[in-house]
């Protein structure tokens, strides 16, 4: 593949592949005089392509147009420098077909008339242009069983950058995320990789006060007889992880004034709350019983757990079992038998969201004639999620000690579905109510207090 054109600091080639998109995949809403001229122009007199691609870590597409030298020219910057940044569908474009997803290249109009206009006055106003948006549909991996779509999705995304891009004409980066990481919003991955390829690393390089972003996931309520709910608040979160002021398309480009909106779950509120405070003990009160005993915990993926385990009980000398090492229950309860025989008290770290689940348990208890408490962790889904994706993208011993991946939301889902509070009926000698509360440094405080779902 050819080099990667400047963008400021060029990684490694083993990071970054450069691909043009491909020529005759490109499609543009019309076909001008020039393009034909230029397609019969001999090769060593063609201008350079203005559009440039590459991928960083398999995941994040990135774009670069550069136009012709009569679109450079902008005023002199005082300080640093202003960025206004965009999401791409529902906020520069729509679909011209109507639906929500464009059929292909081609299949896009403006959001408004307005927004070429309000573009180039950025630009002449001194801002550089970025558009960052997530774009899950497409797949970057190369999965042979889906080669060919996952081809023609790219091609199409590429193909309809590039038509709006040459319909302005200006110097425009683009940041698209495909997959569940660090790069997708409201995480600030593909923010970070901007400030890295335009040299603009340095506390000072960005002039924040005056930048912003503008997109249409803002968390809006919806309007009686008018405008519907916001499919989530993902630009308006990114934006706040950033530092940047958040705009609307509908407050951008045609002035309107801001709608109501609301978060499902904020992280900074919660932790000013100081969370809630467990009913019947805190994490700290947990004591040892003196004889071999079975500790079950029932739970959500996320809802700490494993935590709780390796800060409160590893350390009382409990051992561990744990289906996600282990792989079966079978696997589990043999391993359990072991060590219960060995005068060891277990606990099980499984989320044993039913009392089918748990009563392989309470039955393994009552053969063994060893006493059988439950820890019931109540965190919230959201928390849960939140408290998931913080540990798959902070690999640390102090955040993920075994360097777990981000879950699929079926594993929430299917925790929610199955799940039955337990009941002492079950044969339980005691339950331990145990809400989630945050505990770490100041620094992973600061940390697990930014939007991550």
């Amino acid at each position: 593949m050819p080099d990667r054109p400047p963008l400021g600091k060029r990684p490694s080639s083993n990071d970054k592949r450069l691909s043009p998109p491909p020529v005759k995949r490109r499609q543009q809403s019309t076909t001008t005089n020039k393009a034909v001229a230029n397609f019969f122009t001999p090769t060593s007199k063609k201008e350079p392509d203005k559009m440039w691609w590459c991928i960083v870590n398999k995941s994040l597409l990135v774009g670069r147009y550069s136009p012709s030298a009569a679109s450079q020219s902008t005023k002199a910057l005082k300080g640093g420098q202003k960025i206004a940044a965009f999401d791409l569908d529902s906020t520069l474009i729509t679909s011209a077909s109507g639906k929500v997803f464009g059929r292909d290249a081609t299949d896009w109009k403006w959001w408004h008339s307005s927004v070429p206009g309000s573009l180039r006055d950025l630009h002449e106003d001194g801002y550089m242009l970025a558009v960052v948006s997530n774009q899950g549909g497409i797949s970057l991996r190369g999965d042979p069983k889906t080669v060919k779509s996952d081809q023609k999705r790219l091609a199409d995304f590429k193909g309809k950058v590039s038509a709006v891009l040459t319909q302005l004409d200006l110097p425009i980066s683009v940041y698209a995320a495909t997959g569940r990481d660090q790069y997708r919003k409201p995480r600030t991955g593909m923010w970070q990789e901007l400030l890295e390829d335009h040299d603009l690393e340095n506390a000072d390089a960005v002039d924040l006060q005056n930048s912003f972003f503008v997109g249409d996931a803002g968390g809006r309520a919806a309007v009686a007889g008018g405008a519907s709910k916001d499919h989530s608040c993902v630009d308006r979160d990114f934006a706040a992880n950033v530092g940047l002021a958040f705009r609307t398309p509908e407050e951008h480009f045609l002035q309107e004034d801001p709608r109501p909106f609301a978060r499902e779950f904020d992280p900074t509120n919660f932790l000013q709350e100081g969370a809630v405070k467990s009913t019947s003990a805190s994490q700290t009160s947990f004591t040892k019983s003196d004889a071999a005993e079975i500790v079950l915990f029932c739970g959500s993926p996320g809802a700490g757990k494993s935590s709780f385990y390796w800060r409160y009980l590893e350390p009382l000398g409990y051992a561990r079992v744990n289906q996600d090492i282990l792989k079966t229950r079978d696997k589990c309860i043999k391993t359990a038998v072991v060590l219960l025989q060995e005068g060891n008290s277990v606990v099980v770290d499984n989320t044993n969201a039913d009392p089918d689940t748990r009563s392989s348990w309470t039955a393994l208890a009552s053969k063994l004639k060893v006493p059988i408490r439950c820890v019931h962790f109540t965190a919230p889904a959201k928390v849960c999620e939140h408290n998931d994706t913080v540990r798959a993208l902070n690999l640390s011993p102090e955040t993920n000690p075994e360097k777990r991946t981000i879950l699929p939301k079926l594993a929430f889902t299917g925790f929610a579905s199955r799940y039955r509070k337990p009941s002492l009926d079950e044969g339980f000698r005691e339950i331990i109510e145990m809400d989630f509360k945050f505990e770490g440094s100041e620094e992973q405080k600061k940390m697990w207090g930014r939007y991550w779902v």
